[in-house]
């Protein structure tokens, strides 16, 4: 079950970052990214472990997207240049295509 043990490790990942964006950030603005990228990864953490006995490949592209918008914010708030926002988006559609996926293949085990 590697899949749920990155899952858990990502919701792990996202319960630091959101903790440190309350209590240790340097600026307003890098408590924002902590807040947003631990909310965005802790979310589709918990929804890979939901849909992945029934929707193994969009759960997996799922912890991919999130790590992706995840770190990247994170990155920023420690100090990274704020030109690596230009690949935020990049984990933001994997995530999104995911969820099409899931729905694709509900919608098609229902017909």
């Amino acid at each position: 079950m590697i899949l749920a043990a990155c899952a858990a490790l990502s919701a792990a990942i996202a319960i630091a970052a959101g903790a440190f964006g309350a209590h240790g950030a340097s600026s307003p603005q890098a408590a924002e990214w902590l807040r947003t990228g631990g909310m965005y990864q802790l979310v589709h953490a918990v929804a890979a472990l939901v849909l992945m006995n029934t929707a193994r490949t969009p759960a997996a592209l799922m912890l991919i997207g999130a790590a992706i918008f995840a770190f990247t914010l994170y990155a920023m708030a420690m100090g990274a240049s704020t030109k690596l926002g230009a690949v935020t988006p990049i984990g933001g559609s994997l995530l999104i295509v995911a969820w099409m996926w899931a729905a694709w293949i509900f919608v098609r085990t229902q017909a």
